[in-house]
């Protein structure tokens, strides 16, 4: 046996010894559906995936010019315009879009919320029941059925379009919103925010009454950029604090005194500090951090609370969250979140993780001009469990990869992520991968997901999927 060998199986034990059924499922949004018709989609992903499960979101889609449109594929703030998509879409492999519902939103629910839902439109009367048509049809050859919806970004059917109001954004300790984000989300503790979108989840589980279940996109504070992980200071977390018994006085004031450590006296030494507990020994300096770490869990759950308290009992709730460590930035608790969930899918899209380690990194380095690039990119795989590129790193050897050029995540990286997460859990755990990549490389990630996670995965999405990626699925996931 192989020591890489010996990584994955060490990582993998507690989960294996549990492993349930095969579930293999596929995100399948209803452009590809509007491209390449239900029965074709439908065989690809029975035929050559061999998939036991299926989701698509609740709006339908027409190609647009750049001004009026989003880029398909999203571009990740910048650092994923090099993404294309294997799969072509109106005859082309990236292309501006919109979109619209693909249902008539039932009004009432609505009535005297902050936000309402975006109205049907001709696009939604020409091909908004091609989604509806194709739930039925999924379910009638065997597979599960879900909803992809977004947690905090209204009016939720898609991430790319949409966000809530200033007043409903989270801040930082300083009371800045950042200026750049990948995840436009709302902070969680916004009533109203919460209310648009448990009106939501009531009306799709009312408009798609065939459906499993919902799949919430981002119900935490996603930690792409380093501002992200010193969110939520607003108004609405404030008043969250008051409600647990937090002083939020001394979490402000101590999670500034951090974020200010970090612009400007990061040091070499600091760097150098290693170890399973340099970080929680140096969080012990701020504990008004260690309870902001602590209010996002409890809004996160509060949230989730929320929505399953919106769902009929008969409709599964699986949250989407980032894989430790990063879950503990983002508020994802998993033991809480499982009071809720049904289950929870953790995110393994490594090219993201390698995106977010330098988009820490050129941070801290613009702010700390002064400290050892080695240091610095060292210290980050360390914090943030990565590892895979060989030798002394630089920030510029971590980027996001091209499409034809593997993610430089180890395989025990990942494994211990997946095995980590279903470890706090006590639901079960999905791996959530992603298609993007060349196939070799897809096939290593999905082999080490499929295995970790105990034969569950999701793998976001059929755009990603070329013929030969969905047959590879099936030959892997079995």
């Amino acid at each position: 046996m192989t020591r890489r060998d010996l990584l994955l199986t060490a990582a993998a034990a507690p989960v294996l010894a549990q492993a349930a059924p095969r579930f293999v499922g596929i995100t399948t949004m209803p452009e590809w559906i509007q491209n390449e018709t239900i029965d074709g989609v439908l065989k690809n992903l029975t035929g050559r995936a061999r998939v036991t499960a299926v989701t698509t979101s609740p709006y339908v889609m027409e190609p647009a010019s750049e001004k009026d449109g989003s880029r398909e594929p999203p571009i990740d703030a910048g650092a994923g315009s090099v993404r294309l998509l294997d799969r072509k879409l109106w005859g082309k492999r990236e292309l501006f879009v919109r979109t619209a519902p693909s249902f008539t939103p039932n009004t009432k629910l609505y009535q005297g919320l902050r936000y309402q839902p975006a109205p049907a439109t001709d696009l939604t009367r020409r091909q908004g029941a091609m989604v509806g048509d194709f739930l039925k049809e999924a379910k009638r050859r065997g597979l599960k059925t879900y909803l992809q919806v977004q947690a905090a970004i209204p009016p939720g059917y898609r991430v790319q379009f949409g966000g809530a109001k200033e007043d409903d954004m989270p801040r930082l300790p300083d009371g800045r919103i950042p200026a750049r984000r990948v995840a436009n989300n709302a902070s969680l503790a916004s009533p109203h925010v919460i209310q648009y979108h448990c009106a939501l989840l009531r009306d799709l589980a009312e408009a798609y009454p065939e459906i499993n279940g919902f799949r919430v996109d981002w119900p935490e504070y996603p930690p792409y950029f380093l501002d992200d992980v010193f969110l939520d200071c607003s108004t609405h977390a404030a008043k969250a604090s008051e409600r647990h018994g937090i002083n939020f006085k001394r979490l402000q004031a101590d999670t500034l005194r951090l974020y200010r450590l970090l612009h400007g006296g990061l040091t070499d030494a600091m760097l150098r500090q290693r170890g399973p507990h340099a970080l929680a020994t140096w969080m012990t300096e701020f504990p008004g951090f260690v309870d902001l770490l602590h209010l996002k869990a409890r809004m996160v759950e509060e949230l989730l609370a929320a929505f399953r308290q919106a769902l009929p009992k008969d409709k599964e709730l699986i949250a989407h969250a980032f894989p430790p460590p990063l879950s503990v930035l983002s508020g994802m608790n998993f033991a809480r979140a499982g009071k809720h969930a049904n289950g929870i899918c953790v995110k393994a899209y490594t090219m993201h993780w390698l995106m977010m380690l330098r988009f820490y990194g050129d941070a801290l380095k613009a702010a700390n001009p002064r400290v050892n690039e080695n240091l610095l990119t060292s210290a980050l795989e360390h914090w943030l469990e990565l590892s895979g590129m060989p030798g002394s790193r630089r920030l510029s050897d971590y980027r996001y990869p091209e499409p034809e050029e593997a993610h430089p995540v180890s395989d025990s990286a990942i494994a211990e992520k997946m095995s980590s997460a279903q470890r706090l859990s006590s639901v079960p755990i999905y791996a959530l991968t992603h298609g993007y990549g060349p196939l070799a490389d897809y096939r290593r990630r999905l082999k080490i997901m499929y295995e970790t996670a105990g034969r569950r995965v999701w793998i976001n999405r059929y755009g990603y999927l070329s013929d030969a990626k969905l047959e590879a699925t099936g030959q892997v996931c079995v």
